[in-house]
């Protein structure tokens, strides 16, 4: 846990996330536009904690959840080195353009480089053209595209997900 300044003179702390920031972080992930329970998160959660590859922080002012990123540290098969993804990030619409985003994002690149990350993507959707100025600001730059295809659902395969086999 560390705790710094936010512009305005606010404590503000980066933390670890834990299954009891469920509830916080569903609120989060549906101001993105992502509907999600609570219980959907804690089951999220469960899973994504265990994993070694990804990291979960929380930036807190007065004990109140206000922002998150979730990151991964991967192997690829273009680059003997590993690389890192942002995978989701967001800061509740009530305290964005107050340095928390900044700020995850900085805890988020200061793990990345203690497990000797030099390379991170991310990606975010065509119309928060806002985000693409922040991201730009921060060093980041365009570098592609992503294409994404939902499969459809299979029963032997739901049946196999429910199972986790990932974990």
């Amino acid at each position: 846990m560390r705790t710094t300044e936010a512009p305005a003179g606010v404590a503000l702390t980066i933390r670890n996330a834990s299954l009891s920031d469920a509830q916080a972080l569903a609120s989060l992930m549906c101001e993105l536009g992502y509907e999600t329970t609570s219980a959907e998160m804690r089951q999220r959660l469960k899973s994504i904690v265990s994993d070694k590859g990804f990291r979960t922080f929380v930036a807190e002012i007065d004990d109140q959840v206000c922002g998150m990123i979730g990151t991964l540290t991967h192997a690829s098969h273009e680059y003997n080195d590993f690389s890192g993804k942002i995978v989701a990030m967001v800061v509740s619409k009530k305290k964005r353009r107050s340095g928390i985003g900044r700020a995850l994002i900085a805890a988020a690149e200061k793990d990345f480089a203690e497990k000797g990350v030099t390379r991170v993507t991310l990606t975010t959707r065509f119309e928060r053209k806002d985000a693409h100025q922040f991201y730009e600001a921060l060093g980041y730059s365009q570098t592609g595209y992503r294409f994404a295809k939902n499969l459809p659902p299979d029963s032997a395969a739901a049946s196999i997900l429910t199972r986790n086999p990932f974990l």
